[in-house]
């Protein structure tokens, strides 16, 4: 392209990454050579008006980014995110002069790239379909994107908002274009109950329609009519019942601030139930927590939630539990013992509804008991009473077998928290009593393994020393003894997975990889049998390519090879593991005293089902400035089944060339090691 080149002649309102118009400028202008520093001379053209023309520039001239003369700091101070809420970094203002801005090019994806002053990436403008203008306007924070506008018919006018990785899952669809998300085209559930009670308590009705259940949804996953009606009816007049709730609730007002979203795992409704024509994923009975200040929280229930798509949705008004009794959801998809929503099963009596009714509301109080142990076993006690009740009321076999099972993990839970009571004996009673009347039923294996593993707890925790090694012999032994009696019951896999991580733990490898092998050949599809091929590759790592891929914390993908060239730590860790949390200090100081030299470090968060908006609260406050994979479920989730991660901390070391030097690192060992690897 030649030195000199023209634009059109029009008058054009140039798009800044807000989405707003700036001021027009005229078109018309020519370049010969001169610096584009020129165009922040004229006192009457806005900042970003300005820096959109320079910015056109150099995507339209290859030739010419050395001479574009825009700075990272005009950039930074003149482009913010079209939504409010995102969280990502702004250099201070020391830093500002520090910063880069340098253009980068891929086929016919050009942008620029803002460099903070430690060289972390701030800031992508790209134009992604090579017409030399900028479509999507791209933040991050330590280093890692979270959000980005989106200009997707190319207009310049931002359409789409998207959170992504630490910042979140949220995908907001803009169909007018003025700046307020109209529809979800992704949005997890917990991010569904955060944006509820900020709808909520700013007024936000229009925001709030959006995360409610509406008659389209219900058409795409084909719900019958009946149940429709319902649940349209329940998300009906949302305005008026919500300043409704705000007049009657002290524990719920506009001053209250999102929490974290409390549920257990979403469950799912098969479309041969009648109730829909596609499987349906529901979460039954979720919760959110509030801040009401002065350290006051309230509970929200938000009751059933089902997923469209990518997006989970409300089917009813967020509504505050009382202080004085709780209040259950009038949820309808997901009813005990009921074939559908459309009519009650005509073998559910009255008195059965009403146990199930007390169970449900029990159930739906278990997020507000879990403050202490005496309070879960209070919590546990009062379950398993009522278990014995509807096991005693229930007249279907298959009903009452799936209760009993009910019953007996309520028996082993309540033990666990050491105040169980009487409940081992009636565990053994149950066990007894099933082998002599029903030994060929599958609650027998069920409840024997259950007992066996109360009755391990119980003796270890009220053992000495002295005996342990005994009661951990005969665990073992018994172990296998189940394996060969019950082979084929569904705890075989998981009583062969307690036998190679007691054997790892004892840290005789050998007996423990022939477990795991074993396991793993066994049932290869199960978790048990990933968990236990994981393992064995985790064992045999040191000196091998090391493997590792999950999802970023809130969203995004990663995989360890993008880390080419670079010395690895892998950190397993959990927000509750004090372990982890006391390694941090001197895990951060090496961070930063071989980051330069090219160390990097990759969390994987092993938290059940702790919110990821918690788990980014916890690395924030403690500093943890690197990537983190989260996929909830624990040791059972995709991240920690990969390498059969058992314990926490655990921390892999690789060199540069992604070769594993230690499998099982230690703080002392990084400080002995890093030095050697990174030369």
């Amino acid at each position: 392209m030649s030195e000199q080149w023209l634009w059109s002649s029009r008058v054009r309102p140039v798009v800044d990454g807000s989405g707003s118009h700036s001021q027009n400028v005229v078109d018309r202008a020519t370049y010969s050579g001169r610096s584009t520093g020129s165009l922040f001379s004229n006192s009457s053209i806005q900042l970003r008006t300005s820096l959109a023309l320079a910015l056109m520039i150099t995507l339209m001239c290859p030739g010419r980014e050395a001479q574009a003369q825009v700075t990272a700091k005009q950039i930074l101070q003149a482009y913010s995110p079209r939504q409010k809420d995102v969280d990502y970094e702004v250099p201070t203002p020391a830093d500002l002069e520090k910063c880069q801005v340098t253009v980068e090019r891929l086929g016919k994806v050009s942008g620029y790239v803002v460099l903070g002053a430690q060289g972390q990436l701030l800031r992508r403008f790209m134009d992604t379909n090579g017409d030399n203008k900028v479509d999507q306007w791209r933040y991050y924070n330590h280093g890692i994107e979270v959000y980005r506008d989106v200009d997707s018919n190319f207009n310049e006018k931002p359409d789409q908002f998207r959170y992504v990785n630490l910042g979140g899952s949220r995908w907001g669809i803009d169909q007018n274009e003025d700046g307020k998300v109209d529809s979800w085209k992704s949005i997890s559930a917990a991010e569904v109950s955060r944006e509820a009670i900020k709808s909520m308590t700013t007024g936000d009705f229009g925001l709030l329609e959006t995360l409610l259940i509406n008659a389209a949804d219900l058409r795409t996953l084909g719900v019958n009519a009946a149940l429709q009606k319902k649940m349209l009816e329940n998300v009906s007049q949302p305005e008026a019942k919500v300043r409704q709730i705000f007049s009657k609730s002290r524990d719920f007002t506009p001053k209250s601030v999102w929490v974290r979203f409390d549920a257990l795992m979403p469950g799912s409704i098969p479309a041969d139930d009648g109730k829909a024509e596609t499987d349906l994923q529901v979460y039954e009975n979720a919760m959110c927590i509030v801040d009401n200040g002065g350290g006051k929280t309230a509970l929200i229930q938000l009751g059933e939630l089902v997923r469209v798509g990518d997006a989970w949705k409300l089917t009813q008004i967020p509504e505050p539990i009382g202080s004085d009794s709780i209040t259950v959801a009038g949820g309808v998809l997901m009813q005990p013992l009921l074939a559908s929503a459309e009519s009650a099963a005509p073998s559910v009596s009255p008195e059965m509804q009403a146990l199930l009714d007390k169970l449900q509301k029990l159930d739906a109080s278990s997020a507000s008991l879990a403050g202490t142990p005496e309070a879960m076993a209070k919590f546990n006690n009062a379950r398993i009473e009522l278990l014995l009740q509807i096991v005693n009321a229930t007249t279907s076999e298959d009903d009452k077998e799936q209760w009993m099972q009910q019953l007996a993990d309520g028996y082993a839970a309540a033990i666990q928290t050491g105040q169980g009571g009487d409940s081992l004996d009636r565990l053994k009673d149950m066990e007894t009593k099933l082998k002599k009347d029903a030994a060929a039923s599958p609650l027998v294996p069920y409840v024997t393994y259950r007992r066996m593993l109360a009755q391990y707890s119980v003796e270890m925790n009220t053992a000495n020393e002295a005996k342990r090694a005994d009661i951990q012999k005969a665990w073992l032994e018994s172990l296998e003894g189940f394996i060969t009696t019950y082979p084929n019951s569904e705890d075989a896999s998981e009583a062969m997975l307690q036998l190679a991580i007691t054997e790892e733990f004892n840290g005789r490898i050998k007996e423990a990889v022939a477990w795991y092998s074993k396991l793993a050949a066994a049932q290869p599809q199960s978790i048990a049998g990933k968990r236990a091929a994981g393992a064995v590759t985790r064992i045999q790592l040191n000196g091998q390519p090391l493997k590792l891929s999950g999802t970023l914390l809130e969203g995004g993908s990663f995989n360890v090879s993008q880390l080419k060239g670079k010395a690895v730590l892998v950190v397993y860790w959990a927000t509750w593991c004090q372990p982890c949390a006391a390694d941090l200090p001197q895990i951060r100081a090496l961070y930063e005293q071989y980051r330069a030299q090219g160390f990097e470090i990759v969390g994987v968060c092993l938290d059940v089902d702790t919110s990821p908006q918690d788990v980014n609260k916890f690395r924030v406050e403690n500093k943890m400035r690197w990537p983190q994979i989260y996929e909830r479920g624990g040791l059972e989730s995709p991240a920690a089944v990969q390498l059969g991660v058992i314990t926490l901390p655990t921390m892999i070391l690789t060199d540069r060339a992604g070769r594993v030097v230690n499998r099982g690192a230690t703080v002392q060992d990084l400080k002995t090691t890093l030095p050697q690897i990174l030369k």
